[in-house]
């Protein structure tokens, strides 16, 4: 899995429990140099991510790029998300900052998306590509302690919690990367059956 981000690795692990895989972060790996995201969509930067670590390692590599689109800032933070406040910005400090875009944002106005695409890449060169996306609207202050990024501030109005108030398996059946992971896992199982994968 392409990422030191624990809370994803977290997410795949459970998700993709019941096939013949096992997750290995980069950071189990030890791999240092990060790929450059430099693509200017949830996609590019997904497939960018999985070729440079399958290359990398010699291995498959299961990447995701996803991010929050705001409607009120014309889609921001984006690609940007996890930076949004900086390069090396912390979960609160992105939530903080996007408080403040949105403080003189109206309630009905603060209405926003998770996007999620996950790139699969093996050795051999296949590539595979899924998405999820999860409607919700911004909040003007956190709730809820589970999750990570911007959960606490993602507020579902048909069940009345933000992200971070889910459970891991509530927040798997509804979220972006939950639905990006399912059309992902119905893929690989198509894959493993063709290249006969035990």
């Amino acid at each position: 899995m392409a990422t030191t981000n624990q809370g994803k690795v977290r997410e795949i692990t459970m998700a993709l429990s019941a096939l013949p895989v096992k997750v290995v972060s980069l950071t189990e790996l030890g791999i240092v140099p990060e790929a450059k995201e430099t693509g200017e969509t949830f996609l590019a930067n997904a497939v960018l991510k999985a070729t440079h670590y399958s290359l990398m390692t010699g291995k498959a590599c299961l990447a995701d790029d996803s991010g929050l689109a705001v409607d009120a800032l014309k889609g921001e933070p984006g690609v940007y998300s996890a930076r949004y406040a900086g390069e090396k910005a912390t979960d609160a400090e992105c939530n903080q900052k996007l408080l403040k875009e949105l403080a003189d944002t109206f309630p009905e106005n603060r209405t926003a998306r998770f996007h999620c695409v996950l790139a699969y890449v093996d050795p051999d060169g296949t590539l595979l590509t899924t998405e999820g996306v999860c409607e919700g609207v911004i909040l003007q202050e956190e709730r809820g302690t589970g999750g990570f990024g911007y959960d606490p501030l993602f507020y579902i109005p048909a069940l009345e919690k933000t992200l971070a108030e889910l459970s891991a398996d509530e927040k798997n059946a509804i979220s972006h990367r939950g639905q990006a992971v399912r059309n992902m896992v119905a893929k690989f199982k198509r894959y493993f059956d063709e290249n006969r994968c035990d």
